[in-house]
């Protein structure tokens, strides 16, 4: 099968062996395996960042995010058969998803959005099941609750902040407040369904103070966490819940949390299928939740960017794209030919 691998970690995107494109052998499942045709992919950034960080022996797959077509099945699976149409994140512990075919655990597939093509539905997985667990497992805001409290997301414009406005619009009662720096990014959050939209380039509680809006008993902090810090333990309101996803550049002084109670929480969408842990069937569940709110039309894709076919190429592109920190939504590539 065709694959697009790394073998050397660091290198520049601009390098043509940054990314290029191989003949590996096609995967063999597991008992508990999905063998997936793959026909789109999303771009992340962790894939940008396991590419300029982790070393590597052997050539490595990146990207998690895939659609396809299931074309054999484990020995004890049971929740998918030969045909199904599936999308998942799949495992930052396995071989990823720039290949022709892939394996993925049943437990953390789901059945993918029948109103979608494949593009837009490639765009969905990893940001959808990183949204859903930051807000309801890790701030443990109820589905229908945060009534009176307002959620602040910080990098609302990006992959998982697109949906994690949408599902905070329409499955809580909090109140939505986005940030964006630039006026096409702030619109696309105010599209989005955000309450209202401020501008991270500005001290947040200034902004907030702006709007009328005060302190905020949620933040969900997606991008920059170590510049904005400061302002966000100030915008927070006692008792406040703070929960990240970034890797900070300088580490974490979490004393100045301490006069005010907040708790921080870490969101690693990884963690189930890392450690596969007892309530790892939970994304599969949460993945096919999200499909049928996507056929009702409660929640929208979140692609931003089609950047053609799956090749050595376009993926690098793609790569640029993220590590310019200009992206709106999520960058996709469909097929192989």
């Amino acid at each position: 099968m065709k694959a697009i691998v790394y073998i050397r970690q660091g290198l520049p995107i601009e390098d043509p062996q940054a990314l290029h494109e191989i003949e590996l052998p096609r995967p063999t499942p597991g008992p508990r395996d999905l063998l997936v045709k793959i026909r789109a992919v999303s771009v992340n950034p962790v894939d940008t960042k396991v590419r300029r960080n982790a070393v590597t022996e052997t050539p490595r797959i990146l990207g998690w995010d895939a659609v396809g077509s299931v074309v054999e099945v484990g020995s004890d699976v049971s929740l998918f058969k030969p045909g199904d149409e599936v999308y998942y994140a799949g495992s930052i512990a396995r071989p990823g998803s720039y290949a022709e075919y892939g394996l993925v655990d049943e437990r953390i597939a789901g059945h993918k959005p029948a109103s979608l093509p494949d593009a837009q539905a490639a765009a969905l997985p990893l940001t959808s099941i990183t949204a859903w667990e930051l807000l309801f497992d890790r701030l443990g805001i109820a589905e229908g609750g945060g009534e009176g409290h307002k959620l602040l997301v910080i990098g609302a414009a990006g992959g998982v902040g697109s949906m994690l406005v949408q599902l905070a619009r329409r499955l809580t009662k909090l109140t939505v407040i986005g940030t964006a720096s630039r006026e096409a990014t702030q619109q696309w959050v105010r599209e989005l369904g955000a309450h209202e939209v401020i501008d991270h380039s500005r001290p947040l509680k200034q902004e907030l103070d702006r709007l009328g809006l005060g302190t905020v008993h949620y933040v969900a902090s997606l991008t920059h966490t170590d510049a904005h810090y400061a302002q966000i333990v100030e915008a927070l309101a006692p008792q406040g819940k703070l929960a990240l996803i970034d890797d900070p550049a300088t580490p974490i002084d979490i004393m100045p949390l301490k006069r005010k109670s907040i708790s921080l929480h870490w969101e690693l969408m990884f963690t189930r299928p890392l450690f596969e842990t007892d309530d790892m069937i939970r994304q599969h569940q949460l993945l096919d939740r999200v499909a049928e709110l996507i056929d009702a039309g409660t929640l929208k894709t979140t692609l931003g960017e089609h950047y053609g076919r799956i090749d050595a190429q376009n993926l690098r592109r793609a790569h640029a794209l993220i590590e310019s920190h200009q992206a709106r939504g999520k960058i996709v590539l469909e097929g192989f030919e």
